[in-house]
């Protein structure tokens, strides 16, 4: 049976409310207070409806582990408490499930948060989604991109010390599987601003830090860098370090990460080389120099910076150093070049420094794009994910924030709409009448900066495009004409002001009534901003650059392509970006996350009530709620719905049987909910009011409480019950174990009683048979000693008459069986050992038992010897049997036998099967080999020796060739008819052969050898074995032996020898052969 899962609810131990919708009363201090509460028990993530408000803890919660991302996974959104993962699960299933493009909106002010906001996103459709290795790799690029951005895109601030100061949109691209292929990613309105000047207590990009202090000192060299932020005026050193921020570290991560992404090594060198060149344009320093004809020129102070910069890039240094001084003007093919004053040659600076990291920028989004693109065409579902500034107001409120205020105007127009239509979309899927919604619509707002006729920025562009003298100061009398009646505009000159109670308007300022709140805006820099001007000359000077990268960033600096077009302002292409921003969010379903910070400090458990307000208003959140709110507050399934409170009715409890629906209006029918207050739907149900649901959870809590009590008396009766039979059946136990025992303890005793009864009665019984037997025994020893007296006295009466004839022999016969059975006794401790050549015997005692003592010497000789052999083995018999044999053979017969005694017969001494040269020898026998002797073979003519390999089978005698091992002879055994030798200490033997045998016809063998004595035996026993005939051994000094057809007698002489002990053979002539012998 499969486990059952346990599911929690919203609604379920609930600190606060979790849903806003459900707030009562809703109003912006209850708001205000209920995310409080629930940020102080680290519950950061609230919904309003289906957006997720997230207040950044500025601290790590455990809330983001790998268990989590299981827990959220498939699951329904309002199912478990609010997550960013809840949401992140519910676009990912909407787009893999429902085919429905998806887009992700998170806005915030800097520091609430929104950028890691992004990365929990990407993080966890990246681990739910699948797996393999291109998913996995496509996977990290995506996951990596991050790094590369932030390091060139964010910066410290004085709110975040990572604010992203750039607008990021990416689309991540999937298959139909839901697993990603790859992604697109847009960027939006860089504040290149930050270039050149940084707000006090802010930072330049992280990349100029990181770099400055995690490259090695051999890149430092090679980009003529050092590691002191205070040699580079672009980089502000009130804050150059940051708590807890490690750019070497950071550094070496983004190098990784652009590894990953695919960003090849010389592409890698050629960005750092233009940031190197960014961060040297700002200590280039001018000086004024008059002309003659008056005007004042710039001239560049030291040379070496630009020396350097021109090294870097492959610029002309000359080239370079006349963009900074002069400006070229081309109108109708004329060029005026004019001189560059101090003033305008710093603004050229910047300018250049401002456009080449921006471009730099707009690059590394193209090539990074160029990595994460999908390599396939089939048809792709794509999830956006928008990380974009928030609403921004500062003290000081200039052009940046104009346009992020703008778009900022444009997301909530198009968030108000997709809330409205979604909820109208469900309403009629529903089957509910959808009832107009009264909300502020701030299209007026956008139409009064957008508006191509008399909008604020196309008259910012007209007045940059204006010929005569154009300024911030023409452009604020253009706007309180033309917007001056407008209801959402006012300044000190327009009719709206009202100028004479509201004093706090300054002469050279606007403010424009946001939805989010008013917001002052400073026109001073609106005009230079908007133009965002690079001088033709630093462009053309960029484009005959040897640097490739910084070459194609400057493509109108081509003298070939040349366009006497202005080009468009900054005002104009951000437009334009936030329309196409805006179809591309139009055709996708929305997602929002609504980024919350709860304090200035960047500091954990501190809630700033008054900065929260703030943001609450100008990112229009009670707004949401009143929209999501206007029909019905709270819409739920029927099945969930009747499975929460069925408990409240008692047809619905505990099990229902019929459509959830019909459970759903029996039970609000029993609990008498007015009509009024709830609609049915075709699949849900909707409740208008959140008291109707509270009230609905107060009662299910109580129903709780009480099906807790109950199954709480229950369970103690259950218990209490289970207690007693346990404790009933232990005491019938005890009782029968006591009763046991007790029999137990009387049946031992009633046996011991019984047992000692029994033994005194066998006692007494034995007592009385043993008196008796007694009384008998004494009765038979008396009769028996009678009888034995009186046959005493008649043997005594017969023996007197024979005593004195008798008397000597007896005495005699006595005292020699004393003698001998002493005799027998002394012999007894007195044996020898078991050794068989212990020659030592007892001496004899008496001279009448000299044949019984030699008698019993022999007896104990052969008994022991006995005794020896039976501890041989089969082997050592039949080595003790031929030295037997030989023994028998040849002692006291041949001088050579007492030095082969302590020799033993090993028969194989060439061993013929182990040695690889007598392999042939080995295969052309067939039996086994007794003995395997090399021997040496007398030659018949002259008496000389030849080497013989001797080899002797159970039926044949062999001869073979020592070299070769060829078989040069073969002599059957029973053609083998005596062996000769003489009786002195030599080698030599004679082997007869029957005469008329095929063997016999080269006549007889004569050999020499050094183990004579052992071939003879064998030679004797196993023709003895094969012909069971003895073979005859004939000793002399003198014998025959046939030579073919001649007899030659063989005589052994005694001689000194000229080669020691070794004795000779030499043929004297036809008939004698002699042997000298040592």
């Amino acid at each position: 049976m499969a486990k059952m899962e346990v599911k929690t609810s919203l609604l379920d131990n609930m600190i606060g409310v979790g849903d806003m919708v459900l707030l009562e009363p809703l109003n912006e201090e209850t708001f205000i207070n209920n995310l409080k509460k629930r940020f102080d028990h680290n519950e950061i993530y609230t919904y309003i409806g289906s957006v997720v408000i997230s207040v950044n803890p500025y601290r790590s919660l455990p809330i983001y582990s790998p268990e989590k991302v299981e827990d959220y996974r498939n699951r329904n959104f309002y199912e478990l408490s609010p997550h960013i993962f809840a949401l992140s699960d519910e676009a990912y299933r909407s787009l893999r499930d429902q085919d429905k493009d998806q887009c992700i909106l998170i806005t915030g002010e800097s520091g609430a948060g929104k950028t890691e906001a992004s990365k929990l996103v990407m993080s966890y459709v990246a681990a739910v989604c699948g797996k393999g290795a291109e998913v996995n790799q496509v996977k990290e690029q995506l996951l990596q991109s991050n790094p590369v951005l932030e390091a060139f895109g964010n910066a410290k601030t004085v709110r975040n010390d990572n604010s992203s100061r750039f607008g990021k949109y990416m689309d991540i691209e999937f298959d139909f599987k839901g697993d990603p292929l790859g992604g697109v990613i847009s960027n939006y309105l860089l504040e290149k601003s930050r270039v050149v000047k940084q707000p006090r207590g802010e930072r330049n990009f992280h990349v100029f830090y990181q770099l400055l202090s995690g490259a090695s000192e051999e890149l430092l060299n090679k980009l003529t860098l050092e590691r002191d932020f205070s040699r580079y005026n672009y980089l502000s050193l009130d804050s150059a370090k940051v708590n807890g921020v490690d750019d070497a570290a950071n550094f070496r991560t983004v190098r990784n990460a652009m590894q990953i992404v695919g960003f090849m090594d010389h592409e890698a060198e050629s960005v750092l080389e233009v940031v190197a060149a960014v961060l040297k344009l700002g200590n280039i320093e001018f000086k004024p120099e008059s002309r003659v004809n008056g005007l004042d020129e710039s001239k560049i102070k030291d040379k070496n910076e630009l020396k350097e910069i021109c090294e870097l890039t492959g610029i002309d240094q000359s080239v370079l150093e006349r963009a900074f001084s002069f400006r070229t003007v081309e109108a109708k093919q004329e060029k005026v070049s004019t001189t560059l004053n101090v003033a305008q040659a710093y603004y050229a600076r910047d300018a250049l420094a401002k456009n080449l990291y921006s471009r730099l920028f707009s690059w590394l989004v193209n090539r990074i794009n160029e990595s994460i693109k999908a390599q396939t065409k089939v048809r792709k579902k794509v999830m956006g994910v928008l990380d974009i500034y928030g609403f921004e107001i500062f003290e000081d409120n200039s052009f940046e924030q104009f346009i992020i205020n703008y778009c900022n105007e444009k997301l909530q127009q198009i968030f108000i709409e997709l809330t409205l239509k979604e909820e109208q979309e469900e309403y009629i899927r529903e089957g509910i009448e959808w009832t107009h919604i009264d909300y502020f619509n701030n299209a007026i707002i956008c139409d009064l900066i957008e508006n191509n006729t008399n909008g604020i920025l196309a008259m910012l562009d007209e007045e940059c495009l204006r010929p005569g003298t154009v300024t911030d100061e023409t452009f604020l009398e253009k706007l309180n004409q033309v917007c001056a009646t407008h209801q959402h505009f006012e300044s000190r000159m327009s009719k709206s002001s009202r100028f004479l109670n509201d004093t706090s308007l300054p002469h050279s300022c606007f403010r424009i009534q946001h939805y989010a709140g008013k917001v002052l805006y400073q026109v001073e820099g609106f005009v230079d901003k908007n133009n965002d001007l690079l001088y033709r000359d630093l462009s053309q000077a960029m484009w005959k650059a040897g640097h490739t990268l910084i070459k194609s960033l400057f493509p109108e600096g081509n003298p070939a392509k040349i366009n006497l077009k202005r080009p468009p302002t900054a005002g104009s292409q951000f437009k334009a970006s936030v329309a196409t921003l805006m179809r591309n969010l139009q055709t996708k379903n929305p997602n929002y996350i609504r980024c919350i910070k709860p304090n200035d400090k960047k500091a954990a458990h501190i809630f700033t009530e008054a900065l929260v307000c703030h943001q609450i208003r100008y990112l229009g959140l009670l707004e949401n709620v009143r929209v999501r709110r206007a029909g019905y507050a709270f819409r739920q399934a029927y099945e969930p719905c009747l499975e929460r409170y069925k408990m409240l009715c008692k047809q619905t409890w505990p099990h229902w049987k019929g459509p959830a629906r019909a459970g759903v209006e029996v039970l609000f029918n029993e609990l008498e909910i007015p009509v009024e207050e709830y609609s049915f739907g075709r699949s849900k149900i909707f409740i208008r009011n959140p008291r109707t649901l509270f009230k609905l959870e107060d009662l299910r809590k109580q129903r709780l409480e009480d099906l807790a009590t109950l199954i709480q008396k229950i369970y103690r009766g259950w218990k209490c019950r289970t207690h007693f039979l346990l404790m009933r059946k232990s005491q019938i136990v005890i009782a029968a174990w006591c009763r046991r025992y007790a029999q137990q303890k009387r049946y031992q005793q009633i046996k011991s009683s019984a047992l000692v009864i029994q033994s005194y009665i066998r006692g007494w019984k034995a007592r009385k048979i043993l008196r008796e037997l007694k009384h008998q025994k004494r009765c038979e020893e008396a009769a028996t000693t009678i009888a034995a007296y009186w046959r005493g006295t008649q043997v005594r009466r017969e023996y007197r008459k024979f005593f004195r004839a008798n008397a000597g022999k007896k005495i005699y016969e006595f005292t020699l069986q004393r003698i001998v059975q002493k005799y027998f006794l002394e012999m007894k401790n007195k044996m020898p050992s078991l050794s068989p050549i212990d020659k030592n015997w007892p001496p004899r005692p008496y001279l009448f038992l000299d044949s019984t003592h030699k008698e019993l010497k022999r007896i104990f000789h052969l008994w022991r010897c006995k005794k020896y052999r039976d501890q041989f083995t089969d082997q050592q018999k039949l080595i003790y049997e031929e030295k037997l044999e030989a023994s028998e053979l040849f002692k006291d017969k041949k001088a050579l036998y007492p030095s082969s005694v302590g020799q033993p017969f090993q028969g194989a001494y060439l061993e013929i099967n182990k040695n690889p040269k007598y392999k042939k020898l080995k295969d052309a026998i067939e039996e086994k080999i007794i003995i395997a002797e090399v021997v040496n073979k007398i030659n018949r003519a002259n008496g000389k020796s030849t080497s013989r390999i001797f080899l002797l089978t159970n039926n044949n005698l062999l001869l073979a060739d020592q070299k070769s091992g060829q078989i040069k002879s073969e002599v059957p055994l029973v053609d083998v008819t005596k062996v000769s030798m003489s009786s002195q200490n030599d080698g030599f033997f004679a082997v007869h052969l029957k005469e008329g045998s095929e063997a016999a016809s080269k006549g007889d063998f004569l050999f020499s050898s050094d183990h004579l004595i052992e071939m003879a035996t064998k030679l004797y026993r196993t023709t003895l074995s094969q012909t069971k005939q003895k073979l005859n051994i004939e000793i002399s000094d003198e014998f025959l032996v046939q030579f073919r057809q001649d007899k030659v007698c063989v005589k052994f002489i005694q001689g000194n020898q000229k080669n020691g002990s070794v004795p000779t053979c030499k043929r004297k002539n036809n008939r004698l052969l002699e042997v000298a012998v040592p």
